[in-house]
């Protein structure tokens, strides 16, 4: 039996640091070995107490959070969840966190929440598990891949599914998009408000315009549709033409939306006119509606190992048979556009 996972709770409030520690405690496999009030305590206590993983409060006194997982990422590396108000600003920064090398995020609870912190106990247990080297990333640029295939030619649709170490995943793979890319939709586990920062993000950082998808908006070439995080699936339908549609279920997988909600809407509605990709994260979800995608004749493919943040969702897809070609996530973005494209005649 291994040990038990250690982590430092990090937070300006007594009231919060008392709520995570309960709830981290409450799970066997984890142990919360210290809490600090703001950076400067929690610079002391790492170097006393080493820990596995770090719960850091994004507003602090003194230090922010966002500062302070600077020097941590380029003084110390190691595995650090932030906490986060669910508001447009504590979204902005948590994605800014993700960017420069945050294990993830995790929103502070509601007022009246039944299940606050819900899943942290098991991010905090796939963050002492990960063997991935965290070190300080730069912020990603913006780029213009050339236009050099006709994707109305293709008439393919991608749809992606990530979830924990998704943010720098997705934004490596669309980076290689072009103006001109296949018509993409993408369910990323995320909490409410913070899909729509991150589709403002990735609109402003890739060439092809990215927004948080709607309900009836048709699919187009050029453009990224994000599922909007909440109480609604993605998924794609045709009545007249393409369209996203926006579905009321309950969880899947424990999630909402759901990769396999994507996915399967996916393969019953493109077939083999469709690339389904599997990126970094927890659990399982996606890896059934991958292998629907497959059987129904789609290509596909699934992050490797090595460059996952959590290689859970891509493990089982793999293991499933759903994944046709398990690649570096360096390799992704231009594998998915030779799988939609037919060249033009006279280009590379």
């Amino acid at each position: 039996m291994s040990a038990p996972a250690r982590v430092l709770v990090v937070d300006d409030s007594p009231t919060m640091r008392g709520l995570i520690t309960a709830v981290l405690s409450a799970d066997p496999d984890v142990s919360v070995i210290g809490q600090a009030g703001d950076a400067l305590e929690a610079r002391e206590a790492i170097k006393k107490l080493n820990p596995d993983v770090v719960t850091l409060d994004i507003e602090m006194p003194n230090m922010n959070g966002l500062d302070f997982l600077e020097k941590i990422m380029r003084l110390r590396p190691m595995p650090v969840i932030m906490v986060s108000t669910l508001t447009h600003r504590g979204a902005e920064a948590s994605l800014a966190a993700l960017e420069i090398g945050a294990f993830d995020c995790i929103g502070k609870p509601a007022p009246g929440d039944l299940r606050p912190f819900g899943d942290l106990a098991e991010k905090v247990k796939a963050a002492a598990r990960t063997q991935r080297q965290f070190t300080q990333r730069p912020a990603a640029a913006p780029v213009a891949p050339p236009a050099v295939a006709d994707f109305r030619v293709g008439r393919k649709i991608v749809a992606v599914g990530s979830s924990t170490g998704g943010v720098e995943a997705l934004i490596a793979v669309l980076q290689k998009f072009p103006a001109n890319c296949p018509p993409t939709v993408i369910t990323q586990h995320m909490p409410p408000t913070f899909t729509k920062s991150f589709a403002e993000r990735l609109n402003r950082l890739c060439a092809p315009v990215v927004e948080e998808a709607t309900d009836g908006a048709r699919l187009e070439i050029g453009k990224i549709y994000l599922a909007p995080g909440g109480e609604r699936h993605l998924q794609v339908a045709n009545v007249s033409a393409p369209h996203c549609r926006l579905v009321e279920r309950d969880p899947v997988n424990g999630h909402r939306p759901s990769v396999d909600v994507l996915f399967d809407s996916v393969a019953e509605l493109a077939g083999r006119n469709s690339v389904g990709v599997i990126l970094t994260g927890m659990g399982r979800d996606g890896a059934a509606g991958l292998l629907k995608m497959r059987h129904a004749g789609a290509r596909t493919i699934g992050q490797n190992e090595k460059t996952c943040v959590v290689y859970g969702m891509p493990r089982v897809a793999y293991e499933l048979g759903a994944v046709e070609h398990q690649l570096p996530l360096n390799a992704i973005g231009e594998e998915i556009l030779k799988m939609t494209a037919a060249r033009k005649e006279g280009t590379e």
